[in-house]
C-alpha cells in the first residue's frame, strides 16, 4: 500500500513516550501539536522497500544529533517532521465559530440515511427529529455537527448524487438556522456544493478526494477546511484492496500522499484535516495497530480527526454486542485519541464523550500545574 518506488527510503518520527507535563522530564519534553500532550520519548524508524531497516532512540535534546546519523536523503525529512510535531494550529473557522485545535473538541454525528449502521435510519426523512438530535448534540457541546446522506459500512450500496442531496440539505438547513459549525460527509462535489450553499463550512470526505474527480477543484475554490480521510478503495467500494506492507506506516505514507497532492492543487496547508479512517479496509488487528499508534500521524504537520465511535472494531473485542451497546468501547477508544492529542474526535455519543473529555481535560491541567511532588 506504501505509495513511490519500492526501495526509497522513508523516514517516520514516532512519540512512543508520553509526558504528563514538561516539568517531569527536566523540560526534556516538547508539546504535540500545540496541544495538551507532551512526549519525551521518540522513535526515528526508517524504512526500505516496506521493511524497517532501523530504530533509533531519542529525546527532545538528542534530536539533533540522532537526525545527523541519518541516510543523507533523509535529513530534511526528519527536520520536516520534528516540526510537524510541534506545530500548534491555527482554529478552523467555521462560519461564526471558531473551532480551537490547542484541545481535542466533539463532533456529533448525524446520519440522514435510511440504512445507517449505528442508529437503524432513525433520523431519515424525519427532520422534527433530525433538528432535535442536532440540537441536544450541540447543547451537550459538540463542537460541530457532522452530517452524512450516505452509509459507507462495509457492502453498502453507493447513493445517486440527486438523493444524497435530497436527504443532506433539509439537515444542513436545519443545523445552520441552530447557528451550528456544520461539516458533511460526503464523496461528491454536487452535494458538498449544495451543501455549502445551504450553510454548511467543511468537508469530510471519506475518499480523500479521490472518488468525484471535480472534488479538488471544488473545494479549493470554495476554500472551505476539508477532512481527508484514508481508505484503500478507489471505487464505490472503500473497503477493498486493504493489503498492507505495515498498516501503520502504509496509512502514513498514503495520507501524506493525499495531503501533498491537495496542496498542488490549491487547498491551502491550513484547511486539511487528515484522518486515519478507522475501520476502512481494516482489519481489527489493523485497527488496533493504528490506534496504539495515534501519536506517529502528528508527523504529518496537520489537525487530526478520529472516527471510531460504534465501530465493529469495539463489537469484535466485546461479544459481538449491536451497534447501540458499544458506548463503553466509543468512549475508551475517544480517550485514547485524546491522550494521543489529537484534535477532532467524531462521535455519536455527545454528551458522554464531552462529559469524558472535561475529566480528561482537568486532568491534564492539573498534570501541568501540580508537580510540587517533582520538586527537590
Amino acid at each position: 500500500m506504501g505509495d513511490g518506488p519500492r526501495m526509497t527510503e522513508r523516514l517516520y518520527l514516532f512519540p512512543i513516550g508520553l509526558a504528563a507535563n514538561p516539568q517531569g522530564e527536566d523540560g526534556d519534553a516538547v508539546r504535540l501539536a500545540g496541544g495538551l500532550v507532551y512526549a519525551h520519548r521518540f522513535a526515528a524508524i526508517v524504512r526500505r522497500g516496506g521493511r524497517v531497516v532501523s530504530s533509533q532512540r531519542f529525546t527532545p535534546r538528542d534530536a539533533a544529533e540522532t537526525f545527523a546519523g541519518l541516510p543523507e536523503s533523509l535529513g530534511a525529512e526528519a527536520e520536516a517532521q520534528w516540526a510537524n510535531l510541534r506545530m500548534a494550529h491555527p482554529p478552523l473557522q467555521l462560519g461564526e465559530r471558531t473551532i480551537r485545535l490547542d484541545q481535542p473538541q466533539v463532533a456529533g454525528i448525524l446520519n440522514v440515511t435510511p440504512d445507517s449502521f449505528s442508529d437503524g435510519g432513525a433520523f431519515f426523512d424525519r427532520p422534527e427529529e433530525g433538528a432535535a438530535h442536532a440540537a441536544r448534540m450541540l447543547e451537550a457541546g459538540a463542537a460541530l455537527v457532522d452530517i452524512g446522506g450516505e452509509s459507507t459500512r462495509p457492502g453498502a450500496a453507493a447513493v445517486w448524487e440527486g438523493d444524497e442531496i435530497a436527504r443532506v440539505i433539509p439537515a444542513v438547513e436545519y443545523c445552520a438556522a441552530m447557528g451550528a459549525a456544520i461539516s458533511v460527509d460526503t464523496r461528491r462535489a454536487a452535494v458538498l456544493n449544495a451543501a455549502l450553499d445551504a450553510g454548511a463550512h467543511m468537508a469530510n470526505d471519506v475518499s480523500a478526494l479521490r472518488h468525484d474527480p471535480t472534488m479538488t477543484e471544488l473545494v479549493a475554490a470554495r476554500a472551505c477546511p476539508v477532512v481527508l480521510m484514508h481508505a484503500p478503495g478507489n471505487g464505490d467500494d472503500l473497503h477493498s484492496d486493504g493489503d498492507y506492507d505495515n498498516v501503520v506506516f502504509d496509512v502514513f505514507d498514503w495520507l501524506a500522499g493525499r495531503r501533498d497532492e491537495a496542496i498542488a492543487a490549491g487547498i491551502p496547508r491550513d484547511r486539511i484535516v487528515l484522518d486515519p479512517g478507522i475501520g476502512f479496509g481494516k482489519t481489527l488487528g489493523d485497527n488496533l495497530a493504528i490506534v496504539n499508534a495515534l501519536a506517529l500521524f502528528h508527523a504529518l504537520g496537520q489537525p487530526l480527526m478520529f472516527g471510531a465511535s460504534r465501530k465493529r472494531m469495539i463489537g469484535a473485542l466485546s461479544g459481538e454486542v449491536a451497534a447501540h451497546e458499544r458506548l463503553g468501547g466509543s468512549i475508551a477508544l475517544a480517550v485514547k485519541a485524546m491522550d494521543a492529542g489529537f484534535q477532532l474526535i467524531r462521535v455519536h455519543d455527545v454528551a458522554e464523550t464531552v462529559q469524558a473529555r472535561n475529566v480528561w481535560r482537568g486532568l491534564r491541567d492539573a498534570a501541568l500545574t501540580d508537580f510540587s511532588m517533582l520538586a527537590e
